[in-house]
Formats: structure tokens, C-alpha cells, sequence
């Protein structure tokens, strides 16, 4: 498949990309080697294959969700700057 140069300026208006003459022309080329190479994948026989998502099968490999103990309120607090009641303390954000 053949792509212009003007198609590639096209596109780079499009997204608001400032392309040189010389970016413009390398990205013609290297646009126009991938797109021959999808035009060989064309060519290609797959009658026989069945359609997949993936190339491996994939199996939920996540564990049971079990129940299990978490921090008591000391331990969490433990770790914070500043606590007061049981609770984390926090800067206020609001002027009241």
C-alpha cells in the first residue's frame, strides 16, 4: 500500500505534530514498510485457525479471596505522623 507525503503532513496537522521535510520523508518510508508488511499478512492462509484473543490460553491465576486478620487500630496508628482519638490527625483544609 502506498502512502504520500501529503497524507503523512495530513496527519501530523491532524495531531499537531511540526514535522520537518526530512522527518515528513523518513516517516513516509517507514509508514509505507509497515503498511506492505500488513498487506502480507493478507496474503497469509488462516482458514484453519480459530479466532483468539490470545495467543496463550490464560486462566484467572487470582487466589480465593479469604478473610484474614487485619491491623488492630494501635498498629495502624503506629505509624502515623499524628493521631488524636483513636484517629488520624490531618492538616485542615478548610477555614471554618
Amino acid at each position: 500500500m502506498k502512502i504520500s507525503l501529503e497524507q503523512v503532513e495530513h496527519v501530523a496537522r491532524l495531531a499537531r505534530l511540526s514535522l520537518s521535510e526530512d522527518e515528513a520523508r523518513r516517516y513516509t518510508e517507514q509508514l509505507e514498510a509497515i503498511l506492505e508488511f500488513a498487506d502480507q499478512l493478507q496474503e497469509l492462509d488462516v482458514s484453519g485457525v480459530p479466532p483468539t484473543s490470545h495467543v496463550l490460553p490464560i486462566y484467572n491465576v487470582l487466589r480465593e479471596d479469604e478473610e484474614q486478620p487485619g491491623l488492630t487500630r494501635e498498629e495502624a496508628l503506629a505509624g502515623a505522623p499524628d493521631s488524636e482519638d483513636g484517629q488520624f490527625r490531618v492538616p485542615a483544609i478548610l477555614e471554618g
